[in-house]
């Protein structure tokens, strides 16, 4: 089924999918015995309403990224679903992408090293928004990707933005985030809608080689470089003026791997039918939806703070 309260998006749905119903009225979604899962792509501030209502309908969610705009709501959607055996999903497309999956691999078999920190930037001309800003907006993206790749939460958060196309509403077109971890990794996120390039970019620093993924170009998304700074064994402890003798720069090979390409989104789609279908826990589940909120909270008010970092407590 097909619910949407846009005339003309039934009309092009019906027209596109004639075998699919089309309806403007949830209640029909909610009331009928065939629908075992429901994708919810509504604006944000409808995401916990409408999530709510389908689980109450005893439905299987997938609900648009952020999973909610309040962490109370997010955990009290995670505990409708767990109370009901119910799966509920959280839109964070990239981690279906195949090259992030790549790069979490490669992490977690150790080819880069100890990661040292993360950097991404996702900045383009536009899409404005009035209802939320460039940070909530994009943001979401790189916060989950960095805790994926890193698999931990971070234990501080501080972001810096600038208002400038609708600077009476205080909407921040440009943030730059820092989130720290515990073991002392970081990640650096630059998003933006007024950039006059279309960047999609990341990179990975580790002690033995550094990668760069770059989701615009069409091929060679992933580049590995076999480069760093090495401390030379045996030697002193360095004085100032020695200190350059104890670090060498090691530049070496760059390698582009093959990795097949998959469309993201299908991959998601597919991997919640999987889940409702097996009873299976989702990757992006409500739980790490709700993680992601909370760093997003957290940056929010930091960002209102004038960048004073923000501590995240396990459980906040």
């Amino acid at each position: 089924m097909v619910c949407d309260a846009s005339e003309k998006i039934r009309t092009k749905m019906s027209a596109l999918y004639p075998g699919v119903q089309v309806t403007d009225a949830i209640t029909d979604v909610l009331e009928n015995p065939n629908v075992r899962g429901v994708m919810i792509a509504v604006p944000s501030k409808s995401h916990a309403e409408v999530a709510r209502m389908c689980l109450r309908a005893n439905k299987h969610v997938y609900v648009e990224k952020p999973i909610t705009l309040d962490v109370q709501e997010a955990d009290a959607l995670c505990e409708l679903a767990e109370a009901n055996n119910l799966q509920l999903m959280v839109g964070h497309l990239l981690l279906f992408h195949p090259c992030v999956r790549w790069i979490k691999e490669s992490i977690h078999q150790g080819a880069l090293g100890d990661v040292f920190y993360l950097n991404s930037v996702r900045v383009n001309l536009g899409k404005v928004r009035s209802d939320e800003n460039a940070m909530w907006s994009l943001a979401p993206h790189d916060i989950s990707v960095a805790m994926y790749l890193l698999d931990a939460e971070p234990e501080t958060v501080a972001a810096q933005g600038l208002c400038y196309v609708q600077k009476e509403r205080d909407i921040h077109d440009v943030a730059f985030i820092t989130l720290r971890f515990r073991d002392g990794t970081a990640a650096q996120i630059h998003v933006s809608w007024l950039d006059p390039h279309k960047k999609r970019q990341l990179t990975v620093v580790g002690r033995d080689k550094m990668l760069t993924f770059d989701d615009t170009v069409a091929t060679e998304k992933i580049r590995v470089f076999d480069k760093g700074v090495t401390i030379k064994e045996g030697l002193n402890a360095p004085s100032y003026d020695s200190y350059g003798d104890f670090l060498s720069l090691r530049q070496g090979d760059i390698l582009i791997p093959h990795i097949p390409m998959r469309e993201p989104l299908r991959e998601l789609c597919g991997h919640f039918i999987e889940c409702v279908d097996h009873n299976r826990k989702p990757l992006t589940d409500g739980r790490s939806g709700a993680a992601v909120l909370r760093v997003l909270q957290a940056a929010q008010q930091s960002l209102e703070s004038g960048g004073h970092p923000v501590s995240l407590e396990a459980g906040s």
